[in-house]
């Protein structure tokens, strides 16, 4: 499978928050590649690895971040290729400090922002494959096929329910 996007989370400790992210990618068929590099403490490596992503087959970064969260903006400004943040809440302010750190990035070095921590994981996984989608008739296919997976969960609760009601 083609790695298309790259997942930087800036510590070890974020890992738990990217499980469901590669959970969903790999579900839509979407070949991605982890990263643990620190905005503060790589600069350098993180760096090269986002400017030498785009020639490796890299359409869309995935980034998570607590506390100051600057790992998503130092991305975007490294890159034009669309980057996604996801607000961790690991902080004393759980994740609203992230929160505010990645959705007021300056103009012209846009990160679209995501729920915090594990569901906005999980749908920066599947907002990265509407990017895709957008030139991969197959990805946007496999996410029809997801949403109706979800849907068919939903509808086999309720008639569980009902049953049993």
């Amino acid at each position: 499978m083609e790695v298309r996007v790259g997942i930087i989370v800036g510590s070890r400790s974020d890992l738990p928050y990217a499980e469901g992210t590669l959970e969903v990618l790999e579900q839509l068929g979407i070949g991605s590649e982890l990263r643990i590099l620190s905005a503060h403490r790589t600069p350098g490596p993180l760096e090269a690895y986002v400017t030498s992503a785009e020639e490796r087959g890299i359409r869309v970064f995935i980034t998570m971040a607590g506390h100051a969260a600057a790992l998503p903006g130092v991305v975007a400004a490294r890159t034009t290729l669309p980057v996604i943040g996801v607000p961790l809440p690991t902080s004393d302010l759980q994740g609203q400090d992230a929160l505010l750190a990645i959705v007021q990035m300056p103009p012209g070095i846009p990160v679209a922002t995501m729920a915090i921590g594990k569901p906005g994981a999980r749908n920066a996984a599947w907002f990265a494959a509407a990017i895709l989608g957008l030139a991969d008739r197959s990805v946007a296919q496999a996410i029809v096929a997801g949403r109706g997976r979800l849907s068919d969960d939903v509808l086999r609760d309720d008639e569980e329910v009902r049953r049993t009601a």
